[in-house]
């Protein structure tokens, strides 16, 4: 009589956890293969965003906005609270502080 195979699915793996350090050195292998370089953006982009910048301010609408840090794209939402132009730095309603140089993208919410 023929037995079907079942997976143990997780299981099979947990004897790989018992070496120590194992899974968090996975996990910083993972983290640190994942990253990708900070993207360029053209000169119309950042004219894009500057216009919508603006308007967020002028409108205190809150805006989703995509940065890059650390080797990820990241994403955060809030009202644009302060604008700090020598430091070149956007505050959130959330208290998040941006290097402008560091923002991808903003859209309205």
């Amino acid at each position: 009589m023929h037995r079907l195979y079942v997976d143990r699915g997780i299981i099979k793996w947990n004897a790989y956890d018992a070496l120590v350090g194992y899974s968090s050195m996975l996990q910083e292998m993972r983290y640190r293969l994942g990253k990708k370089d900070r993207p360029s953006l053209c000169d119309d982009a950042y004219e894009e965003l500057n216009h919508k910048l603006q308007e967020a301010i002028i409108t205190e609408k809150d805006i989703e906005l995509r940065y890059y840090r650390d080797g990820y794209i990241r994403v955060t939402f809030g009202a644009v609270k302060k604008i700090n132009y020598e430091k070149k730095e956007i505050t959130l309603s959330t208290w998040e502080k941006f290097q402008a140089d560091d923002i991808i993208e903003i859209n309205f919410r």
